[in-house]
């Protein structure tokens, strides 16, 4: 690229600048990102979602302590004999196979984790929903309460009747 391509494309690109800020990403087609100050509140949590991860996390979890350990039995077995017949292979295949359980370890530790936040999160939105309805439905009450039909509106003052200091 030349010295005057690229000024000329910095010039076009601070004159389509718009106020507001992009992070590395075009406008979502379907409606999400574009501009800050025309489109806000797109982030949205539904407790269906977040038990769908939980649950894809907690299945990823079962399946990983099920069938995760079939490689490390079998590559223990495997560095075992290899080791027994004196070949060197079996000492590097016994570092990968614990390697293999540590990181097998750590990444069912993750999936618990995820899964167990999602389940929280889950309750915790629950709790504040319910929270939210219970004030809802208190302020609601009070509004019934104040029935401005009940009498005229008094005058403002010093407009209508005559009050206090009004010289009458």
């Amino acid at each position: 690229m030349a010295w005057a391509e690229w000024e000329r494309l910095k010039a076009e690109a601070v004159e389509r600048r718009t106020t507001g800020m992009r992070l590395n990403e075009a406008a979502d087609p379907g409606g999400g990102g574009g501009d800050p100050l025309v489109h806000v509140g797109d982030l949205r949590v539904d407790q269906k979602d977040l038990a769908a991860i939980g649950d894809a996390a907690f299945g990823l979890h079962q399946r990983l302590a099920r069938d995760g350990r079939l490689a490390a039995s079998s590559g223990s077995r495997a560095a075992n004999d290899l080791s027994g017949q004196g070949f060197a292979l079996g000492g590097a295949l016994r570092t990968v196979t614990d390697r293999w359980e540590e990181q097998l370890t750590s990444l069912r530790d993750a999936c618990a984790k995820i899964s167990n936040h999602m389940e929280f999160s889950n309750q915790q939105h629950r709790g504040d929903d319910e929270f939210i309805k219970r004030h809802m439905s208190t302020i609601r009450t009070l509004d019934e309460g104040f029935d401005d039909t009940y009498g005229p509106a008094p005058a403002p003052p010093g407009r209508g009747a005559a009050g206090p200091g009004s010289g009458g």
